[in-house]
This record gives structure tokens, sequence and C-alpha cells, in this order.
């Protein structure tokens, strides 16, 4: 049940009997050797998943996100947080003016935690509604499933690494790079960190098994369907 495949009407249907709605969040930047849109596609993706499976209507996925540690990078595209959160804060009035009253972000980046406080400032003006932030990747059984296989996984690494973030014709290289030290990032302008990082990859293997991925993704469906049918607080 995606916009993009639904007209005003079917929308005003479905709100007759229902509430929920996801709305994908992501990116664009630097993934090392994968896709500059990895944290679009794969938000976006889970999204439409769990929507086909709960029929659940899907919002267009938001490609870009507070990244400004990376923009050293070529590709990358950078919003100043006072502009991502205004953002956020239009389309979720958006979707509560066509009666949408449960509102769950599926978020890829980690850039983009920081808009929570920009949610809760929202609520606090439509008490009535619930918004959920899930960082998907980053939830306790999905990063569970991805310690199983690895410790050693991080930005742009082997744990980002799906077939449907995978540019064709790159080869991935085939040593692990030893786990930097993510809590430098913080202190460094931009050029630094990427002198820092080097290729982009923060730590860990570049690829694994497509078998291990598929368990991984099959985890994070389970884990964000949970959440979409229990999670609410009332």
């Amino acid at each position: 049940m995606q916009f993009q495949n639904m007209n005003w009407f079917q929308v005003e249907e479905y709100l007759k009997r229902h509430d929920r709605v996801i709305l994908p969040l992501g990116s664009t930047e630097q993934h090392a050797y994968l896709s500059l849109c990895t944290d679009h596609l794969l938000a976006s993706r889970l999204a439409t998943e769990v929507g086909e499976r709960l029929n659940i209507p899907v919002c267009p996925g938001l490609p870009f996100g507070m990244a400004p540690y990376f923009t050293a990078f070529p590709g990358t595209i950078n919003l100043q947080p006072a502009t991502y959160n205004a953002l956020i804060n239009d389309i979720l009035d958006s979707l509560y003016a066509s009666g949408f009253r449960r509102i769950f972000l599926i978020n890829g980046h980690g850039g983009n935690s920081p808009v929570q406080a920009q949610i809760h400032n929202w609520l606090n003006h439509h008490p009535d509604a619930r918004v959920q932030l899930h960082n998907w990747w980053a939830a306790p059984a999905t990063m569970g499933m991805v310690k199983q296989f690895s410790s050693n996984a991080s930005h742009a690494s082997w744990m980002e690494n799906f077939p449907w973030t995978r540019l064709e014709g790159v080869v991935m290289p085939g040593e692990e790079k030893t786990a930097l030290a993510v809590s430098r990032l913080a202190q460094l302008p931009a050029q630094a960190v990427r002198d820092y990082i080097g290729d982009g990859n923060y730590g860990g293997q570049y690829q694994r098994s497509d078998d291990e991925m598929r368990q991984i993704w099959q985890t994070a469906l389970e884990e964000t369907c949970q959440l979409l049918e229990e999670g609410w607080v009332s």
C-alpha cells in the first residue's frame, strides 16, 4: 500500500477504519563501496515490505538527512537541523490533517536520530497522536542478529551490504577493516573525518554471505511488524 500506487479517494477510504501510516527516513551520503542512497534504499524497502504485510500505507521515503560529517565526500547531501526539523514537522502536520493518528517513522540513518526532540515538540501540540521513531538497524533483535555473525560491524561495512545496496561492477575489498574509534568523529570537521575514516567503512568486513544478510533482514522485518502492531502506547 504505497502512496505512489494510491489516489486520495483510496486514502480517504482507508482512514474510515484505520489510522496508521509509515514514513521511511533515509540519507544520501558516502557508504564506501555501496550506494550513496543505502540508508534511503534500506528504510524504503523495509517500509514497503512491512506495509504490504500489514496493509498499512507507506509514504515516499525521504532520501536526504543530516550528515554534516560526510560533506567532504562527493555525493553527500546534508540538511541543516533547522531544515530537517521543519521538514519533519510539516510532514507530520500534513499526515495529521489527513486523519492519520499513529505515524511510524522507519529511520535508516543514525544522523537523523536527533529529530526525536522535534517529534516530542510536535506531540505536545497533538496530544491525540502517537509517533514512533524506529532506528531499524539498531533495534535489539536486529542488532543482536548482526552481533551473532560479527561484533565488528558498523557504517558502510558488511552489515549494510545487501543485494539491493550493492553497485553493479564494484568489487568489494577482501580484508576486514579494523574498527575505528567512532567517538573521535564528533570532534572533527568534515575533511578531518574523511582523512581519518579513509574509504568510509567504520570497521568490519565489506561483505558477508547473502544467507546471513537474509536472516538479518527477516529479523528486522519481524521486529518492525511487531512494533507496528504492539508498540503503541495509550
